[in-house]
């Protein structure tokens, strides 16, 4: 399952998330994950990009069509999530 190896890798999700409202110059992107060096940005965008999830842009990073499907199919996850964490901690986004 290659697809989960690459998800699972540090900040890969929260980079597909971020690129999710739209297109990202490096910096910008890199100013939305606060504690990402620059160094693992740059490697997840290359892996992201080579793998047809993410493309650049004359606007930045942003999703491919092979990354908006995939965020079709993991949104109801992220809905998902937000039940997960108010049952075990009682956290609310509210």
């Amino acid at each position: 399952m290659a697809l989960f190896d690459l998800l699972g890798r540090a900040w890969a999700m929260g980079i597909i998330w971020q690129l999710d409202d739209g297109p990202f110059t490096f910096r910008q992107l890199r100013a939305a994950c606060e504690d990402v060096s620059p160094t693992l940005l740059s490697r997840r965008l290359h892996e992201l990009r080579t793998t047809g999830i993410v493309e650049l842009g004359a606007a930045g990073y942003q999703l491919s069509e092979l990354g908006r499907q995939l965020m079709v199919m993991l949104e109801p996850i992220g809905q998902w999530s937000k039940i997960w964490a108010a049952e075990i901690t009682g956290w609310s986004d509210d």
